[in-house]
């Protein structure tokens, strides 16, 4: 074809991890069906392949929450790059969990293969996409000022846009500027090192216990020259002398099994994963009620065989009963504070003790994300399913997206150490004062000269504020699944407006499509069946 026959080029908006696996789709289809296809790539960002999440650049503070024997982001068969455990050249364990730096520098490499093997006509232009219009012909786009185009396909992929503050933090950014108080986010946590390089001996604050908050932790410590050892911290001297973490529910999240072997006593049994795969599909399907129903019977049976093996015997009836709150209010179960939580996960995740039906529960569910998204991406689920299947994942998170045991047992040492202090963890309140901010709760408050924002902005179209998306939701070509949840895509991508109608040539993957799609938030989705389902249509489309 032409490289510049409108009716067949295509752009693909976002040039991270997800962008690059819907190209690796195309790819493949394309030889599949003998097809030649060219492709615009729109990006400002230099990481080919990684997005700022992965950059090559990012500090090795950050890590994946991902062993090595669980990475399986599998390359496209024609590709040369192999798996990452093979690409990785210092050959780590398969209990070792590698730096996002080192992940960028494979995607980038994936990339770079890809360009070279010349499957796909591909011209990368290193600019920002500002708006998408409809257009004779297809769609054109802004970018940086100048319009591009037509596209008879247009492929968003942009991963987390700019988003509006939330109140306490528009309050605290405003602070943050007529007062002695430093505001700072997690990421990129190479500016966040620099920065913390002069935050010594202060007290520093960090909105937020989740996953970010341990890499914020490292930032902090040994990123300033403190070091590990032998269950002992060892300050440099030029960390801050406490650090005060925070959240709604002041609970770290549970670690992730320490070992391969201690991993595999949650494995489900091929038959207990059949029985889910078939349950998911009805489940997305159904009421919210009946969901609820459908996925508890193929929980209960796979994780009473698992506590019972583990010596921690439940019945059927308690772990229905567990499930049962986790639906209606995720977490209600568990009434151990923060230090009692933190513990009982490193006794767990190190098998030191016996695991509790929640912790079973979130590893089982771990193990079937492949097969939870495979049945639930594939269908059209109805905004209250979708509320309560997706809320269900989210919750469970706390166990199933859980951060390495290292980590969680670095958090214990600093606690002991006591540079960090988890006693006003649980939703303090908080003043706005001079020289900073003051935590208050349980009859003891403390001051602090630094913020830490380590949050992951929520993708509810509403709060997005980069002119791409907020245009496409102003102009009524992209709408909300529900309240609570992203834009509504069809199975393979494509956007549905306001209107109720499909977009023809304009699709959308991602975590802005929750709702549509689940548990998009893993870096395994972005090389998955949501961008072959892509790739096919784009195909069957351009005939």
């Amino acid at each position: 074809m032409e490289r510049d026959d409108p009716s067949r080029m295509i752009a693909v908006v976002g040039l991270g991890p997800r962008g690059l696996g819907a190209l690796e789709s195309l790819a493949a289809q394309g030889r599949k069906a003998g097809v030649s296809l060219q492709v615009d790539v729109f990006d400002a960002l230099p990481a080919c392949g990684a997005g700022p999440n992965f950059s090559p650049d990012e500090s090795p503070t950050c890590l994946l929450n991902i062993p090595v024997r669980d990475i399986e982001i599998r390359p496209p068969e024609y590709s040369r790059v192999g798996s990452f455990a093979d690409w990785l050249a210092d050959a780590p364990g398969p209990d070792a969990f590698p730096t996002r730096a080192a992940m960028g520098r494979y995607l980038e490499a994936r990339w770079a293969d890809l360009r070279e093997l010349g499957y796909l006509g591909v011209s990368r232009h290193a600019g920002l996409v500002e708006a998408v219009q409809q257009a004779e012909g297809g769609w054109t786009l802004q970018v940086d000022g100048q319009w591009r185009g037509p596209y008879a396909e247009v492929l968003l992929a942009p991963g987390q846009p700019e988003v509006t503050p939330d109140d306490q933090l528009a309050d605290w950014q405003a602070h943050s500027r007529q007062s002695d108080g430093t505001l700072a986010q997690a990421y990129p946590a190479t500016r966040l090192v620099s920065a913390a390089s002069g935050w010594a001996g202060q007290t520093v604050a960090i909105r937020g216990l989740a996953l970010s908050a341990f890499d914020v932790l490292r930032a902090l410590t040994t990123a300033q020259g403190g070091r590990f050892d032998q269950g002992r911290y060892i300050p440099s001297g030029q960390e801050p002398a406490r650090i005060l973490p925070f959240s709604l529910d002041g609970k770290p999240p549970f670690p992730k099994p320490g070992t391969e072997g201690l991993d595999a006593r949650f494995t489900p049994l091929a038959s207990e994963t059949a029985a889910f795969e078939g349950a998911i599909a009805k489940a997305a399907c159904a009421s919210a009620k009946e969901a609820a129903a459908i996925i508890n019977a193929a929980l209960v049976p796979a994780v009473v065989r698992i506590l019972a093996g583990c010596g921690a015997a439940k019945t059927a009836e308690q772990v229905m009963q567990w499930l049962d709150t986790e639906w209606r209010t995720p977490g209600a179960q568990e009434t151990d504070g923060p230090m009692d939580t933190l513990r009982s996960g490193i006794a767990m995740a190190e098998g030191s003790a016996a695991p509790t039906i929640g912790y079973a529960v979130g590893q089982v569910w771990r193990k079937w994300q492949d097969e939870l998204r495979a049945g639930y991406n594939a269908a059209q689920t109805d905004a209250e399913t979708a509320q309560a299947l997706v809320g269900f994942d989210e919750g469970v998170k706390r166990y199933s997206y859980g951060p390495p045991l290292s980590s969680s047992v670095e958090l214990a040492v600093l606690i002991d150490a006591g540079v960090v202090d988890l006693a006003l963890a649980s939703d303090p309140d908080i003043d706005m004062v001079p020289a900073g901010w003051v935590l208050k709760g349980d009859g003891r408050s403390e001051a602090a000269s630094v913020m830490i924002d380590a949050v992951l902005p929520s993708p509810v179209l509403s709060s997005i504020t980069a002119p791409l998306v907020a245009g496409l939701v102003r102009d009524g070509w992209m709408s909300p699944l529900a309240d609570g949840l992203a834009a509504q895509t069809t199975a393979d991508g494509r956007v549905i407006g306001e209107d109720g109608k499909v977009a023809l040539g304009l699709c959308l993957l991602g975590r802005l499509a929750l709702g549509s799609v689940v548990a998009a938030d893993s870096l395994h989705d972005c090389f998955g069946a949501s961008g072959d389902r892509w790739a096919e249509g784009v195909l069957a489309r351009l005939g």
